[in-house]
């Protein structure tokens, strides 16, 4: 497995959860995962949200991706980075026909973008479960 699967398998799974923290306390959340490309893996949030302070405070998070039947896990941990670039902002906007609505425009200040650009993931299965994690880092 190397990063390129990485990418693959978090872009055929959307629905991911991201693990936060405030003070002392995890939390865990599920998104809607935007995309994965050579320069990270992008998520949405809103800036109204309990998540945005807690990112603030504390950019490392960890993203965990699973298969449909469950058998198939990536988790990505990282340290986010807040993404103001106008293109991603504007594809990100476009793929999400739902925000137009909420948010009128990619430019819209409650609108973020986060990356994870570098870290450390790696894949679980049933079969893999008991053996050391391999990770990747990228």
């Amino acid at each position: 497995m190397d990063l390129n699967d990485c990418r693959k398998f978090a872009n055929e799974n959307k629905i991911c959860h991201l693990a936060t923290q405030e003070g002392s306390q995890p939390r865990v959340r599920a998104l809607l995962f935007c995309h994965a490309d050579e320069t990270g893996f992008y998520l949405q949030i809103g800036r109204m949200k309990e998540m945005y302070g807690q990112l603030q405070k504390n950019p490392q998070v960890e993203v965990c991706f699973l298969t449909p039947k469950g058998d198939r896990m990536l988790r990505v941990a990282g340290k986010i980075e807040f993404v103001n670039d106008p293109k991603i902002r504007e594809r990100i906007f476009n793929d999400r026909p739902f925000l137009k609505k909420m948010i009128q425009s990619p430019d819209n200040p409650n609108f973020i973008i986060l990356r994870i650009p570098h870290g450390q993931a790696y894949f679980w299965t049933f079969e893999t479960n008991l053996e050391p994690k391999k990770f990747i880092s990228f």
